[in-house]
């Protein structure tokens, strides 16, 4: 899938003041591809909202862990520990053509991700992150290469990741560089997005 590259914004729920307002700025960046992750559980008018402006930029909205906010949006992404707790069969069904993206920290997960029919990895943590308190031990450059080694399925490296970053993250394989705080931090979410868009394309 052709969005399933590039600079991936993830929008958390408990750290963005305001989600509509960041979807916006990054969007009009050239941002095309958004997560939006409300660990308490997300606002299904807020999700058709932010759908609808996604939708209207040719981007694509996932939604975190949450299965039946996901049907509004245009896929979902689980972890291990959600993943363990679904049927991956019956949920590939239910998602019926809408993206599937599964956190990975080593290969052995990145294959079985594959074989329940991810369309993208989210892999790391890369560096050691203050957003994802369980995120575990940074795995670096080597541990992300070691999963685009093992398959197919496009890798979005996260975790920490800055500006200074993408370089060795392009260089060790990954398709994507998810980012929180390096477009949410400062007054001009935009601006950081665009600097990261332009340096990602630089290195691809």
């Amino acid at each position: 899938m052709r969005r399933l590259t590039g600079i991936y914004v993830i929008v958390d729920a408990e750290l963005t003041p305001s989600p509509l307002g960041l979807v916006d700025d990054v969007l009009s960046a050239g941002v095309r591809l958004i997560q939006y992750r409300a660990k308490r559980g997300a606002d299904r008018a807020l999700v058709r909202e932010m759908h609808a402006r996604v939708r209207r930029r040719d981007a694509l909205l996932v939604i975190n862990d949450d299965v039946e906010a996901a049907l509004d949006a245009d896929g979902l992404h689980v972890g291990q520990e959600d993943l363990a707790l679904l049927e991956p069969a019956a949920l590939r069904s239910r998602l019926a053509g809408r993206v599937l993206g599964v956190s990975c920290s080593t290969s052995g997960e990145a294959r079985a991700a594959a074989h329940i029919g991810a369309d993208y990895l989210g892999v790391g943590p890369y560096n050691a992150t203050a957003t994802k308190l369980d995120a575990g031990p940074a795995i670096g450059v080597a541990g992300v290469r070691a999963v685009v080694a093992a398959t197919e399925v496009p890798v979005a490296a996260i975790g920490g990741i800055e500006l200074g970053d993408l370089e060795n993250v392009a260089g060790a394989g990954a398709r994507m560089a998810a980012v929180i705080s390096a477009v949410a931090r400062g007054p001009d979410c935009a601006a950081n997005a665009r600097a990261l868009i332009a340096r990602w394309e630089e290195l691809t």
